[in-house]
């Protein structure tokens, strides 16, 4: 088995290093997701770009962690939930609904549970949402432009959660207590 390194600004490719930089001063660390994903530049800065692009959306915080991580649950990407989970609680998301996500349920609030919901149904049937996925989330209070916007944060997690299902960085310290087992 292949194993990947989690590269740091100095090992990473020449390429890789601009977008591990902004990710430093985005998140405050370079996570090592991302770290293992700077041995391909063409990887990681193609993340880095749809992570900013995303993170400037009109989803709030918490419903951008509620989508993440609806994603990664979904991909079933162990590191991806452990850090998304720590991240939607930093972001307010009630554990109870975390949690619920976790284990492949709707949370309570209503309008992550649309959001949630339509996100997975997203992934699962590989695009062709139905008429009622789309009523649904609409009907939550979201507009048709936040439907394509669930788009992007899809992009985004297919990047880091497929990256993440054949790297499998080791979880940091942070995330430890929201570890995940798919």
């Amino acid at each position: 088995m292949h194993q990947y390194r989690i590269h740091t600004l100095e090992s990473a490719p020449e390429e890789s290093r601009p977008a591990l930089q902004g990710l430093m001063q985005a998140v405050g660390l370079i996570p090592n997701l991302a770290a293992t994903m700077a041995e391909s530049p063409t990887l990681v800065n193609g993340f880095v770009g749809a992570f900013g692009n995303f993170h400037r959306g009109s989803f709030t915080g918490p419903q951008k962690q509620v989508l993440l991580l609806t994603n990664a649950v979904t991909n079933t990407c162990v590191w991806a939930v452990a850090f998304h989970s720590t991240m939607a609680l930093k972001e307010g998301v009630d554990a109870d609904d975390v949690g619920a996500i976790r284990e492949r349920r709707l949370p309570k609030d209503a309008k992550f549970a649309a959001l949630s919901r339509f996100t997975r149904a997203l992934i699962e049937e590989r695009g062709h949402a139905d008429e009622q996925d789309i009523s649904t989330f609409t009907d939550a209070g979201f507009g048709p432009d936040q439907v394509l916007e669930v788009i992007a944060g899809l992009a985004v997690s297919v990047l880091a959660n497929y990256a993440g299902n054949i790297t499998k960085p080791v979880l940091e310290e942070p995330f430890k207590a929201q570890n995940w087992k798919a």
